[in-house]
């Protein structure tokens, strides 16, 4: 690519507890093994808006996780035989991180780590749509759509449960259940496909809108429990007294409890959320002593310590190695289409969606579906 770099940009940012966008904002600056792209097109998450109202993210932080682009630089150390100018790949940053706050992926510039960066099939790019039904990835609208959301499901499968990375194994890796509370989630959906691929449970139990059922079960759910039922709770543990492997897609204090609820009676159960909730959260009157409450945070894979406002989280090394080792195994399954994007609508005016797009996400607009802003 000959067009060069400016000195500043367009982005996204966290302003007197919005989201903003503004100009004149400095180019990041390239760590080791990062390269620098051109964004074509970003995806929200809950994570970006939650920066925002939780006082997680520093004032001037950039925001955004999943973004798809164009290298347009490469930093120290990256091998110009796995990525060169011009190509185009995709991946997810640490938006709005205390450590790197000028790096996000809601900007026209980004800068990511080519250890956990995702290689498109090289036909990929955009596809010009209002809208995607769920599929085979073949455009980048689809595959932008993925890293935060299947690494996230990966590494609950792999580091959380232990699964081992093994395509359609005849036998399941566990043999008990596993149930999904908030199958439809972004998370919830590849969690349902990543569990069917490695045959990691005897069944697939998930809990979502009654809507989503056939879906969801082609996809691999076994059975659906609709959380709209005032009962859902006696209705799962009536049938299934036995789960000792849940994950709470949705991981709010309230959906908390519910699964918690759902944890076998006896046997040794964990539960997975995806925030910083732990068994402190718990009402006391439901606590037992046979369930635990774990949780993954994606940011350990960049293999840094991770500051949330006065509490320091020390760096994983297991974690971002097991990151690392998924990225590489589910890459080629994306691109031969074995795993499937879930249905996305996008945006069309680029950045300055972004603060429509989040509050759509907040205020769950966006049922079953993930959100993409394709940049101007």
């Amino acid at each position: 690519m000959s067009a060069s770099i400016p000195e500043t940009m367009k982005a996204v940012i966290i302003e007197n507890d919005k989201a903003v966008v503004k100009q004149d904002i400095p180019i990041p600056e390239l760590e080791e093994g990062f390269v620098l792209i051109k964004t074509v097109v970003v995806a929200g998450n809950p994570t970006d808006w939650k920066q925002i109202d939780y006082k997680i993210g520093p004032q001037g932080a950039l925001l955004g996780c999943d973004v798809a682009g164009q290298i347009v630089k490469l930093g120290p150390d990256v091998d110009s035989k796995d990525f060169a100018i011009g190509d185009y790949i995709y991946g997810f940053i640490y938006g709005a991180s205390v450590r790197f706050p000028s790096n996000g992926a809601f900007a026209e510039y980004s800068a990511i780590s080519t250890e956990t960066a995702y290689k498109p099939a090289k036909e990929w790019r955009l596809c010009g749509k209002d809208s995607l039904p769920e599929g085979p990835v073949t455009s980048l609208e689809g595959a932008v759509s993925f890293p935060v959301s299947l690494t996230t499901a990966g590494m609950i499968l792999t580091h959380n449960f232990g699964l081992d990375l093994k395509w359609e194994p005849a036998t399941p890796q566990r043999g008990q259940p596993i149930l999904l509370w908030g199958g439809a989630t972004a998370v919830g959906q590849v969690l349902i496909q990543l569990a069917k691929k490695l045959n990691g449970f005897t069944k697939i139990i998930v809990v979502a809108s009654r809507k989503h059922e056939k879906r969801l079960k082609e996809y691999g759910a076994d059975e659906l429990f609709d959380y709209h039922d005032a009962d859902v709770i006696e209705q799962i543990k009536k049938k299934y007294n036995n789960i000792t492997y849940l994950v709470d897609c949705v991981s709010d204090i309230g959906t908390l409890q519910q699964v918690y609820q759902c944890a076998a009676d006896e046997l040794d159960a964990t539960v997975i959320e995806l925030t910083s909730l732990a068994d402190k959260d718990v009402k006391k009157e439901i606590r037992k002593q046979n369930i635990s409450i774990d949780g993954t945070l994606l940011y350990f894979v960049f293999g840094n310590d991770i500051q949330f406002g006065n509490v320091t989280l020390p760096a994983d090394p297991e974690y971002k190695t097991a990151g690392i080792k998924f990225i590489k195994f589910i890459n080629s399954k994306i691109n031969d289409g074995e795993i499937h994007h879930i249905p996305v609508k996008i945006y069309k005016n680029g950045l300055d969606d972004i603060p429509q797009l989040l509050d759509d996400i907040k205020h769950g607009r966006n049922s079953g579906e993930k959100l993409v802003a394709v940049l101007n």
